[in-house]
């Protein structure tokens, strides 16, 4: 099981510190709905993190809803099913997110899409609705970040000028 003090997803001594990154990642799953990017971000943020489970399902998380909102059903189950997987094994709340809550809220996407694929894709029914979440922050200095971050438009938050 992962440490649950936080050392495995980028802590840095006893006081919390959030990577650009990560804090991007936040804005564009809670603010701008863009998963895609998510993935893109947050891939990027595993691979230099060492493939930090928690950074996964995270990411696992965003693509599920990216698969669900293109109709891409079968994908977003995958999806939702490996995000748990790996979420599980972190306490509730880590690096300012309330996992138990991400958790709970991709069991429930889960539930009827799985059934749909199951059994609803078969008999013509329609899929379920997609219908998005966010990603609740309890951590007061993320979301701080978070909200700063999102003032700055999407099309420089990607392409603007490096700031490291």
């Amino acid at each position: 099981m992962p440490a649950a003090d936080g050392q495995e997803a980028g802590l840095k001594g006893t006081e919390q510190a959030y990577d650009e990154k990560f804090i991007h990642f936040v804005v564009l799953f809670n603010v701008d709905e863009d998963y895609f990017e998510c993935h893109e971000v947050m891939e990027e943020l595993w691979l230099e993190e060492g493939r930090n489970r928690m950074y996964q399902g995270l990411l696992q998380a965003a693509v599920a809803l990216y698969h669900w909102r293109n109709g891409n059903y079968s994908g977003a189950v995958k999806l939702f099913t490996h995000a748990e997987n790996k979420l599980s094994q972190y306490p509730d709340q880590a690096m300012g997110l309330d996992l138990r809550q991400l958790r709970a809220d991709g069991a429930r996407c889960l539930a009827p899409l799985h059934a749909w694929v199951e059994e609803g894709e078969k008999s013509g029914s329609q899929p379920p609705e997609f219908i998005p979440f966010r990603l609740h922050i309890v951590d007061e200095r993320l979301m701080e970040e978070v909200a700063a971050m999102a003032q700055i438009p999407l099309e420089q938050r990607l392409h603007g000028e490096d700031t490291e």
